[in-house]
């Protein structure tokens, strides 16, 4: 699948003079995808090369979508596991929390920090509309401060996997 990154928009609604970014408007909206039998060391390869933190686990023989992070993998090298013998079928995360693309930011964070994880798959109906992180949502909110980043992301090639 193709992997790219995003740039945060400062669509949104106002609500009490708040401007209320959406989802949709600070996600990734290309997401790298990897098999079960990817081993942890091509995984973390894929997701070196593209700088990024996560990639979702798609597996036709197991209903259901997971996610491996950048903190999967290193925990199992910590273990003294080995990332050519290790698979992300063993290792991604199965019981997530999926964000909607209409949630705001402030709730996708809010769903982050009560779950203890970093990133959130975004569905659209049964479909992968993309990826959240907490470093998307820190560069959508400071994007409009001044002396702050752009609020863009750089790009990213988009390339797929093998």
């Amino acid at each position: 699948m193709l992997v790219g990154r995003h740039k945060c928009t400062s669509v949104g609604t106002r609500k009490l003079g708040v401007l209320l970014v959406k989802v949709r408007d600070g996600m990734s909206h290309l997401v790298l995808t990897v098999g079960p039998t990817h081993t942890l060391r091509q995984a973390a390869r894929m997701m070196s090369a593209r700088r990024i933190g996560a990639a979702v686990v798609i597996d036709p023989e197991h209903a259901g979508i997971g996610i491996l992070t950048e903190r999967d993998i290193l925990d199992s090298v910590a273990a003294g596991e080995d990332p050519d013998a290790e698979l992300a079928a063993q290792h991604r995360t199965e019981h997530l929390t999926f964000a909607s693309p209409d949630w705001t930011l402030d709730e996708a964070a809010t769903a982050m920090v009560r779950g203890g994880f970093r990133h959130l798959v975004v569905l659209e109906g049964h479909d992968v509309a993309g990826l959240l992180s907490m470093r998307d949502i820190v560069r959508c909110w400071t994007a409009g401060e001044p002396g702050k980043g752009s609020g863009q992301a750089q790009p990213q090639p988009a390339v797929t996997s093998a």
